[in-house]
């Protein structure tokens, strides 16, 4: 199965014109954004945890992230609440599921084996940085080589300069409108740039993100 499959093209989703696809465990369910394979497969999706659902026993092939949007995700090593990022390696396994319900950005099958570092961070509870220009502020949440993930979050009328993306850039709009010469993005859009393209973002209202780049030169 292939959606957005192919990483040299840019691809925008808007979740919020998704429909909710039916996954193999009972009550959990899926909005896929991209995908190259069938079950086992690299693809970036967003997850919903019915209340007191779960998913298998299942191992990391490729790595997995995810960035808990709504409720409490968990698993045998904690529970993670709305605003929780978390990076499991490659070939790390674990037995998801949320009692009161979740719903998850989720990313998979795309880290390098030799990644090995997990990470987990309440993005509510850790502190921003002063961002490159006014108005802009970052939270690193993970970095390997050349790969960076970070929250950005924009003032009202915030302007950056033109830029490339060498290794290319993934975004998910968590709150308010990003910008960019090539379109407005509400609360929910997935935007994938691909290695060495440029654009100059804004924001008018303002808005949080969820930012990759540097992962999609070698991917």
């Amino acid at each position: 199965m292939k959606l957005n499959a192919d990483l040299s093209q840019r691809a925008v989703v808007n979740s919020n014109n998704v429909d909710w696809v039916a996954s193999p465990a009972p009550g959990v369910w899926r909005k896929p954004l991209e995908r190259d394979g069938d079950e086992v497969a690299r693809l970036t999706s967003i997850v919903r945890y019915d209340p007191g659902c779960a998913f298998p026993e299942h191992e990391h092939g490729g790595g997995e992230e995810f960035f808990v949007l709504e409720g409490t995700f968990e698993d045998e090593f904690g529970a993670y609440p709305a605003g929780t990022f978390v990076k499991n390696p490659v070939g790390t396994k674990h037995s998801p599921k949320s009692t009161e319900g979740c719903t998850i950005l989720v990313k998979l099958r795309h880290m390098r084996p030799e990644d090995q570092t997990p990470v987990v961070i309440n993005t509510h509870q850790a502190e921003w940085r002063q961002g490159l220009v006014p108005g802009l502020k970052v939270m690193p949440l993970d970095s390997f080589e050349t790969r960076h993930t970070a929250l950005v979050k924009w003032a009202p009328e915030t302007y950056f300069n033109m830029h490339r993306h060498m290794g290319g850039e993934e975004i998910f709009v968590l709150e308010g409108v990003f910008s960019d010469e090539h379109g407005d993005y509400p609360a929910g859009t997935w935007i994938r740039s691909p290695h060495a393209s440029v654009h100059t973002p804004f924001s008018k209202p303002g808005c949080t993100i969820l930012v990759r780049t540097g992962h999609l030169i070698d991917a």
